[in-house]
């Protein structure tokens, strides 16, 4: 931080981030020049095999070459592991460094060349393990030139070209950028990060068909995107540090804390007559929130049974029975959800598996045990659906009786808008109460699923009072306040310990990026001790880092400004750093699954899982935990659910959606 500068443009890659990548080719060079100095002293006194003496060149001009790119290596290692994040002044020659590196791939390329002519031409009549050792260099060679320029491209970043600077030079958020040539600038650079944003999301999903509502999602994703990383100046590995530096002080803080009164879930200590009921609900539906995955969950979760299971299913021809299926054409989601959920053909009303941006599959059920119509809205599964998760502005949402700002997530409101004008607009639910009139709605999903399925119930609400809804692991950034609240009447949403998903919306983020800002800039530690202690820390745990936390108001007033590099492509308002989001919550009433005991344990150990009410804003703050993606899977949320329910510990490790179920209310 600040990306490094050369050859006329700032790269996608700090002065400090060469220690481990310099090791790395450091290494590999130094057992290749100890391999050709055993090779040359070898042949010593007899190079003249072809009677030409070219190995004896190759062989001196190599080690020379080598030995000057080990030097170069060894000073880049040496003055990248100076100074901190934000102090790259001991890193200052680094620039002359990469230029002299990059020099010294001239040469090598030359001596490549030479290796393979001689090969090709003068090696007849020398040893075969002389030739095979040549070969081995030239390729090495080729391999280590190959490698740099794929590197190159990682780095480059298409918005470190240099560009002219606005006149005035005041200090840092001062800058008057109101002239008609600030603000002309301002609106070049920031239109150029849409359009390189854009770019890369075309580049990323080049498999999906560029239709205009395609082109209008990525253009959507481009502005959210370009505006949250527009106002820093960090490279990808500033925020590795941030977010390992930050995981170990969130530890330290949750260590300092008084231990809680931990009541676990027992006969002999009840957790509440309303808690309890609502678990055995919840444990009920994330089966069919999670059957509607698929095949691709049921495999993961019975990876020994689950492929003979479904293979007597799958690829038959059906079509007379599975009309009532669309989108599944080998049949196997549908034999998968058969199998997990214990249902029936004929309990079926609707399956769909019909998937685009903005539209979502979904399936309408008679669950008979629990006398309900369910819909169940699958979660993410495709880059489709990862466009509609992404799609994260704020759409208005107006509902009937409901007073106060009503917007919500514009991916998933649309996406629950899809669902809606099927099921009313194509009769599926009048069909389904045609044949149990005497069910009630009940809704249902995970992750994606989860916010669709809330934002629908809260569109069928007015149609049908007494339906309910339980969203698992629902997106945080997804209602407005009012609808959150509105929506607590009806709507369930239970979340596994530290799970990123429910924690995560536009405020958060931005609210993660400041305290990234803040743990990095005042670290006093090299960035590659932070990355290492980091890993050995995710990795093996241990006692959190020592490293200061405070800061004192000078460094707190300049972290309010926005980070702006010596060679930064874009001069950013201040006031950008300051814009606010529309708060969005989760949906209705909040139910938090934990684990008791420590949070690391072995893998075959055994976990009891307690369960309290909570409320949203006890997710305004995304935690860093080796769990955060861990708690999403819906495999684990619905584990944590039966061994709740069934009232014993339940192993955390290998985990069986089948097993699972026959343990549930």
């Amino acid at each position: 931080m600040p990306g490094m500068v050369v050859f006329g443009r700032r790269w996608g890659i700090a002065s400090d981030d060469l220690v481990f990548p310099g090791s790395f080719e450091l290494f590999i060079r130094v057992l290749w020049w100890i391999g050709t100095m055993i090779l040359f002293t070898y042949h010593k006194g007899h190079f003249d095999c072809n009677e030409r003496g070219v190995l004896h060149s190759y062989l001196v001009g190599l080690l020379v070459v080598l030995a000057l790119i080990i030097l170069s290596l060894c000073a880049i290692v040496y003055v990248s592991a100076q100074g901190t994040i934000t102090n790259p002044g001991p890193r200052r020659s680094m620039p002359a460094l990469v230029y002299l590196r990059a020099l010294l791939y001239l040469p090598e390329l030359v001596w490549a060349c030479l290796g393979a002519v001689w090969v090709s031409d003068d090696s007849k009549g020398c040893d075969p393990a002389t030739v095979g050792a040549v070969i081995a260099a030239v390729v090495a060679s080729w391999i280590i030139l190959l490698f740099t320029g794929i590197g190159v491209v990682f780095v480059f970043d298409p918005l470190g070209d240099p560009r002219p600077q606005p006149p005035t030079m005041e200090p840092l958020g001062v800058r008057d950028l109101q002239s008609s040539e600030g603000s002309q600038f301002l609106s070049t650079a920031r239109s150029l990060a849409v359009k390189v944003w854009e770019s890369r999301l075309r580049l990323l999903c080049c498999c999906l068909p560029q239709d205009e509502s395609h082109r209008a999602a990525f253009s959507s994703i481009a502005q959210l995107f370009s505006s949250f990383f527009s106002d820093t100046d960090l490279v990808p590995s500033d925020i590795a540090a941030g977010l390992a530096l930050l995981h170990q002080e969130q530890d330290k803080m949750e260590k300092s804390r008084d231990p809680e009164v931990i009541v676990s879930h027992s006969p002999s200590s009840p957790i509440g007559e309303d808690l309890e009921t609502e678990l055995e609900k919840a444990a009920h539906c994330m089966q069919f929130a999670a059957a509607a995955y698929g095949w691709p969950l049921y495999i993961y979760s019975n990876p020994l049974t689950g492929p003979c299971k479904l293979s007597g299913d799958c690829c038959r021809s059906r079509a007379a029975e599975y009309e009532i299926v669309g989108g599944d054409h080998l049949g196997c989601h549908f034999s998968s959800i058969l199998q997990s959920t214990g249902l029936q053909y004929r309990d079926f009303i609707h399956v769909s598996f019909h998937n685009q941006i903005y539209e979502i599959p979904f399936y309408v059920a008679l669950d008979h045990k629990r006398e309900a119509v369910l819909v169940a809205v699958r979660g993410t599964l495709s880059l489709k659906d990862v466009l509609t998760d992404l799609s994260a502005e704020c759409e208005n949402l107006p509902i009937e009786g409901v007073s106060g700002a009503c917007y919500a997530h514009k991916g998933i409101c649309q996406a629950a808008s899809y669902i809606y004008k099927k099921l009313v607009n194509d009769g599926i639910l009048n069909q389904a109460f045609s044949i149990a009139p005497e069910y009630k709605l009940v809704i249902t999903g995970h992750s994606l699923g989860a916010g669709a399925a809330s934002v629908l119930a809260i569109l069928l609400r007015n149609s049908f009072p007494t339906l309910q809804c339980y969203a698992f692991s629902p997106p945080g950034g997804l209602l407005s306040k009012a609808l959150a609240d509105y929506s607590k009447d009806f709507v369930i949403s239970v979340v596994l310990g530290k799970d990123l998903v429910p924690r995560l919306s536009i405020p958060n983020m931005e609210d993660l990026k400041r305290r990234i800002l803040k743990i990095v800039s005042n670290c006093n530690k090299p960035k590659y001790r932070i990355l290492l202690q980091g890993c050995w820390y995710e990795l093996f745990g241990g006692d959190p880092d020592d490293f200061p936390t405070e800061m004192d108001n000078r460094r707190e007033e300049e972290l309010g400004q926005p980070l702006l590099g010596e060679e930064s492509l874009m001069i950013r308002h201040s006031s950008s750093y300051q814009t606010t989001h529309l708060p969005l919550f989760l949906p209705g009433r909040v139910l938090h699954i934990t684990e008791d005991g420590p949070s690391r344990r072995s893998c075959f150990s055994q976990v009891r899982y307690r369960a309290d009410w909570s409320n949203e804003m006890a997710f305004r703050s995304i935690l860093i935990s080796p769990r955060m993606l861990a708690d999403h899977m819906p495999d684990a949320v619905l584990r944590a659910l039966n061994s709740l329910t069934s009232d014993r510990p339940f192993s955390l490790c290998p985990s069986s959606l089948n097993n699972s179920q026959r343990n549930t209310i």
